[in-house]
């Protein structure tokens, strides 16, 4: 018996656009953080993330599991960004196999010279293509989307406390 609960014409429509959408926008993105920062999107949003943390400092299990990583990909990542002079990586006083990662100054200015190029990419590759009222329901369908497909938070304001959890 099939069970298979087949797209209608107007959802086929509404997920190709979205699929179309999504590739043309990361893929500039991501041109432009390459040409402009010499840096890939995921370095990019791992020194935004440290740079929006207290202390500019999370756990990498924390940094991990909020830019929906896995654990070893992030870790070769902040390995690079180590090479760059942008993140240290240090080990947890009361669990050794936890870490910590934090951004250094030198990150921060990297992140500070990307950030205007790429915020401006942002801006008139997406926010200016809309209306105001299309960037509401924007912001409504993505957080729908977030709500459904994780239970975890992906932007944490906070910092861990210590070093409770094996990282």
């Amino acid at each position: 018996m099939d069970h298979t609960r087949w797209l209608d014409d107007d959802e086929q429509r509404t997920w190709r656009a979205f699929l179309t959408a999504n590739r043309l926008l990361f893929e500039r993105v991501e041109r432009q953080l390459q040409n402009e920062a010499r840096m890939p999107h995921a370095y990019y949003e791992i020194l935004a993330r440290l740079s929006e943390a207290p202390d500019r400092t999370l756990r990498m299990s924390r940094l991990a599991d909020t830019s929906l990583s896995s654990r070893s990909r992030l870790s070769h990542a902040v390995a690079r960004l180590e090479e760059a002079g942008w993140v240290e990586r240090t080990t947890c006083e009361t669990d050794r196999r936890g870490a910590w990662a934090r951004l250094t100054d030198a990150g921060l200015a990297a992140l500070e010279r990307a950030a205007p190029g790429h915020v401006e990419t942002v801006r008139s590759l997406l926010f200016d293509a809309l209306t105001p009222q299309q960037v509401a329901a924007l912001g409504e369908v993505a957080d729908a989307l977030v709500d459904h497909l994780t239970d975890r938070p992906v932007w944490p304001a906070e910092s861990d406390a210590g070093c409770p959890e094996a990282g």
